[in-house]
């Protein structure tokens, strides 16, 4: 027996050599659509604080929406967990129920302790007061129908499994721990100010991957969320939501 012969790996998954790279091409392929998402977030934070007008800045988020449909796109054959859609009725009653839960919860959990730091939103409206539709339209199709399918291949298919082996493709959504379940929770909570909020949503969506053995329940629940929320933002005025 070698020194290694007693490291016990998770069931169904095979162990990477020694000299493997921490990320292969197939974890690219999910980070790198998520990292395009943060990076517009970064450069509309630099902007802002360089003086370049907020009118201005509402415009990167269909560029952002944009850039990171493109890399979806690119990738889209390596998302093997995407084909062939597979959600049976109950899960997908299952599905939309837990997204309109959270958004419940979404827009309950505001406590001035339950949020850290500002944050601006997006607000389409323009100097008149006039709220620009084409602007809102994109943000909630970017918001309901893209993010879901991005942030899931991200958290859920590729950081959760990450957690429990670096051969990620090989894990089972059924497979997963509690130190996969908690880690991913707490990271996807802390990436929203409404910090609390964003650990119940990914709480949610976690448990309905590991349940549902398939991404598209979470991504389901997902898009109900972020749907619903864009409507309700619009209807109240509630900006800094988004």
């Amino acid at each position: 027996m070698t020194e290694h012969d007693d490291r016990i790996a998770p069931p169904g998954t095979a162990a990477l050599p020694a000299d493997a790279p921490m990320f292969n091409a197939a974890a690219w392929a999910r980070i790198l659509p998520f990292a395009a998402y943060l990076f517009f977030i970064v450069a509309g934070d630099v902007l802002e604080r360089m003086g370049v007008a907020a009118s201005t800045l509402l415009w990167l988020y269909p560029l952002k929406i944009a850039v990171v449909v493109l890399l979806l796109a690119l990738f889209w054959r390596q998302y093997a967990e995407l084909k062939p859609f597979r959600l049976s009725s109950v899960q997908a009653l299952t599905a939309l129920a837990t997204g309109v839960v959270v958004l419940v919860l979404w827009i309950s959990l505001d406590a001035d302790w339950m949020i850290f730091g500002s944050s601006a939103g997006f607000d389409p409206r323009g100097q008149g007061g006039q709220i620009d539709w084409l602007l809102v339209a994109i943000r909630i199709f970017g918001a309901a129908l893209v993010v879901p399918v991005m942030e899931e291949l991200f958290w859920r298919s590729f950081l959760m499994r990450w957690i429990a082996a670096p051969n990620f493709e090989s894990v089972e959504p059924s497979q997963l721990g509690l130190k996969s379940f908690i880690i991913s929770v707490l990271l996807f909570g802390f990436e929203h100010n409404l910090w609390l909020a964003g650990i119940v949503a990914g709480a949610a969506y976690n448990l309905l991957y590991m349940r549902h053995r398939t991404l598209w329940s979470p991504i389901l629940a997902h898009a109900v969320t972020n749907g619903l929320l864009g409507l309700w933002v619009v209807r109240t005025g509630n900006w800094s939501y988004w």
